[in-house]
């Protein structure tokens, strides 16, 4: 018999009887069936049977969160953080400039910041976001990159998202990345965009160019499309420099000439000064066509007014030498950049400090290699130069009230400012001098201390006019300060380092570097004093300066 043979089909009695009693694995086996008299117990967080919490008759029903408690009382109630008249209005005066208006929105907390009053400046359908992101990121590359402060730049980013509607945005700038994020609402997804900042070019007029854009976007009685601005903003990159190349050597050598006047010089030594930093000047501009670091091009600029200076010692010409070298200094110190890095820092921004601060380092350390190698082969070559120069420099009032006026001109050309700047700015240099003059030569005070205050009432005036135009205080303030740059202090001190004397080279250069640091703070001060006396909002609003104090 085969197996199939041997296999018999199942009856339909024993086949309805297996599949009746053929249940699923999960089915609860005989004799222990639950009752279903009540509700099944399901969720995992439920109390389990004979474990209720008996309540008391008369308790209130488990309520929400935001339900008050069984044991308040309106009559007894604690004290509450609003305060019983309400939350005040926070009304910003509409009459001062942008750029203070959205520097104390962003110094509060993003829920007390006040709403825009106009109506929002949007496309047909709402604003578009991200072009209004990407504009926005544009702009501040373009002050960034124009030497503008950390804090300013982020005000006027916010200026241009807030002009339209987009008021919920966190603004971050620092040295190279530039970032931006907006949330809609609470509920939406924020939206971010970010931008690298990788040329740098110093170009005043294309500041003041920026700033008027953004003043006109945070006009509420204007209306600017997304359009227009984007063809303002190409034709702001677009802008040739107000100076060509051949005004700009000789803006240099003239300001090294001045410079040289300043410190003692005469006719002669403004000439050779003038010369040594013309032809650093295309020297740099050499090194910068064939694509050398800027460390290099500092280096190589330094080495000429360095290398007259101690051929004229060689030759034995009765000249003032040290004038010579110090005047070519004046034209390379980088006063700008360490201004900005100082008050990036004092205004909290401390990675862009950190890196503002960095790159003066690099550059003022490629100065002292270019002129170190020229003097350590000067003396060498028996050049008769002597540190203590400096201790015996001449007071003409006039001369040098003249010169320090004619080196703030030449400077606000370097930096390429609208010409309508030009005269301001000399006056306000001017104005350095004779309070450095009457506080150092006439009333004994040291060199910082009359740096210092020379450098606040720079930062004072330059805000105070800036103020008065509604643009930047960098090119009011920058050339200003060019006067009081430590240029005798640095060459002395690498003078020193160069015949052997480190000890007092050292010394030197602290001098220097704390005049350094006097004009950056003082500048600082002034434009912070200046900002005391300006009506920007009610008086709830200098809460918003605070900082943390350290805890």
């Amino acid at each position: 018999m085969t197996e199939a043979e041997g296999r018999k089909p199942l009856s339909d009695e024993v086949r309805g009887t297996f599949e009746a009693e053929t249940t699923s694995e999960f089915a609860i086996p005989g004799g222990l069936a639950v009752p279903r008299g009540g509700p099944e117990t399901t969720s995992e967080f439920a109390v389990p049977r004979g474990l209720e919490v008996p309540q008391q008759s008369g308790a209130e029903a488990e309520g929400s969160a935001f339900s008050p408690p069984r044991t308040y009382s309106a009559g007894q109630a604690p004290p509450a953080f609003t305060p019983p008249a309400g939350v005040p209005v926070v009304s910003l005066t509409k009459d001062v400039p942008w750029q203070d208006r959205m520097r104390t929105m962003l110094r509060m907390p993003v829920a007390e910041r006040p709403a825009p009053e106009p109506p929002p400046k949007t496309e047909e359908g709402g604003p578009a976001v991200p072009r209004v992101l990407d504009l926005t990121l544009r702009i501040g590359e373009l002050l960034l990159a124009g030497g503008e402060g950390a804090e300013d730049v982020e005000a006027a980013m916010f200026a241009v998202c807030r002009s339209y509607g987009l008021d919920r945005c966190e603004p971050n700038v620092t040295f190279t990345l530039l970032s931006i994020s907006y949330q809609p609402s609470l509920v939406d997804d924020p939206v971010t965009a970010s931008r690298t900042v990788r040329r740098r070019a110093t170009d005043y007029t294309r500041l003041a160019a920026v700033f008027q854009l953004v003043d006109d976007l945070s006009d509420p009685v204007t209306h600017i499309s997304l359009e227009e601005s984007y063809r303002r903003l190409a034709e702001i990159r677009r802008n040739r420099h107000p100076y060509p190349t051949w005004v700009l050597t000789a803006a240099s050598g003239l300001l090294a000439g001045a410079a040289s006047v300043l410190v003692g010089g005469g006719a002669l030594v403004f000439v050779a000064a003038a010369i040594g930093a013309m032809l650093g000047d295309r020297l740099a501009w050499l090194c910068a066509g064939r694509g050398l670091p800027e460390f290099y091009q500092f280096t190589v600029a330094a080495m000429p007014p360095a290398a007259i200076g101690v051929a004229l010692t060689v030759a034995h010409v009765d000249v003032k030498a040290s004038a010579v070298i110090t005047g070519g200094l004046f034209a390379l110190l980088p006063g700008r950049a360490l201004v900005a890095g100082v008050q990036d820092g004092l205004t909290g921004f401390y990675i862009t400090a950190s890196a503002r601060l960095l790159e003066v380092m690099y550059l003022f350390v490629g100065i002292v290699v270019g002129v170190l190698v020229v003097l350590y082969f000067g003396v060498n070559l028996g050049a008769k130069l002597n540190p203590d120069a400096g201790l015996s420099i001449e007071e003409r009032p006039l001369w040098q009230l003249t010169a320090s006026m004619l080196l703030s001109l030449t400077f606000a050309v370097l930096l390429q400012q609208e010409r309508s700047t030009v005269l301001a700015v000399t006056l306000n240099g001017g104005v350095a001098w004779s309070v450095y003059g009457a506080m150092h030569y006439a009333g004994g005070l040291s060199p910082v201390a009359s740096t210092a205050a020379a450098a606040g009432l720079v930062g004072l005036f330059g805000q105070l006019l800036s103020r008065y135009r509604f643009a930047s205080a960098l090119p009011y303030t920058t050339a200003a300060i060019g006067p009081l740059l430590p240029g005798s202090a640095t060459y002395f001190g690498l003078l020193a380092i160069a015949q052997n004397d480190v000890n007092k080279g050292l010394v030197s250069l602290a001098t220097a570097a704390s005049l350094a640091m006097a004009i950056a703070i003082g500048v600082n001060l002034g434009s912070e004093i200046s900002r005391l006396f300006l009506r920007i909002g009610s008086a709830e609003k200098r809460r918003a300066a605070k900082r943390t104090r350290g805890f």
